[in-house]
């Protein structure tokens, strides 16, 4: 199954057949307090250089969500997404919880976008996938629903089954459909990395689908942050995660050594290739 996105001049083929696609996760106030009261004050000029830096660092897809409070997103995501396409020739995720916003983003996109996201409220159903056929968008599929986000795998491929369906019926292909298991915090639920694993690699086999999943999720409130999210990041991979979100200018030698390490790396040339591109980095290469 494959999901094919296109930016200006780069097309992303997302398969279980081919590497890894990291979906670059920076242009994103969560976490990122001077960003965030960048956007409060309309100043967008940090958005090119994050764009710049991911795709030099690995990210072939860039997530592009301008989400911090008491912001007009209808009239700054779209402004965001042409300057990150001003300055990048990948493809964007566009990712915002607002239909009206998504919608006036999907206007100025060229190429073929990933919406982030649905999920299988209802309310959530009715409002985004008929944008998403509309302008002709792929789309992310998070597996909850309106009585929240289920504790045991079965219940999640449930989700995303009824997901697939619904987005079916307004003439979405199945392909176009990435889904997100979810990844919830482990310094709350010791189990929670094992569930998104499980539900992963459930979805893989029963559905087939392409699979995203934001990694660094999993280690709010944890020591060593690092270090927990490229753990994961291998175990996602494993799972059938293939264009998991993260931040590429610290992950993106760990997706590598794990497609590597699963045989999706002839001669380890993406390795090595990302390997060099970071030693220049530190260098000032």
């Amino acid at each position: 199954m494959q999901t094919i996105l296109k930016g200006t001049g780069q097309e992303v083929i997302i398969s279980p057949d081919h590497p890894t696609v990291i979906i670059g996760e920076r242009i994103n106030p969560t976490g990122r307090k001077v960003f965030s009261a960048e956007l409060q004050a309309g100043d967008l000029s940090r958005i090119p250089q994050d764009a710049v830096a991911q795709v030099r660092a690995g990210a072939a897809v860039l997530d592009v969500n301008v989400g911090a409070a008491g912001v007009d997103e209808v009239r700054l995501l779209p402004l965001a997404v042409q300057m990150v396409q001003e300055v990048v020739d990948v493809p964007v995720c566009i990712d915002s919880p607002n239909p009206e916003a998504l919608a006036a983003a999907l206007k100025v996109v060229k190429g073929r976008a990933l919406v982030n996201s649905v999920n299988g409220e209802e309310a959530r159903l009715r409002a985004v996938l008929p944008i998403v056929a509309e302008y002709g968008a792929a789309v992310i599929g998070l597996c909850m629903d309106d009585d929240g986000i289920p504790t045991d795998p079965e219940a999640r491929v449930a989700i995303a089954e009824k997901i697939l369906q619904r987005a079916e019926a307004v003439g979405i292909k199945p392909q176009d459909v990435i889904i997100d298991p979810l990844v919830l915090t482990i310094g709350a639920d010791h189990r929670a990395v094992l569930t998104t694993l499980t539900t992963a690699s459930m979805i893989r086999t029963a559905l087939g689908s392409n699979l995203t999943a934001g990694a660094s999720n999993a280690s709010h409130g944890m020591p060593e942050r690092e270090l927990l999210n490229t753990v994961f990041l291998t175990g996602l991979i494993q799972a059938g995660v293939n264009a998991p979100i993260c931040n590429p200018l610290k992950n993106a030698l760990a997706v590598r050594a794990a497609d590597l390490m699963l045989g999706r790396d002839e001669m380890g040339m993406n390795y090595i290739m990302t390997f060099r591109q970071h030693q220049q980095q530190q260098t000032g290469g």
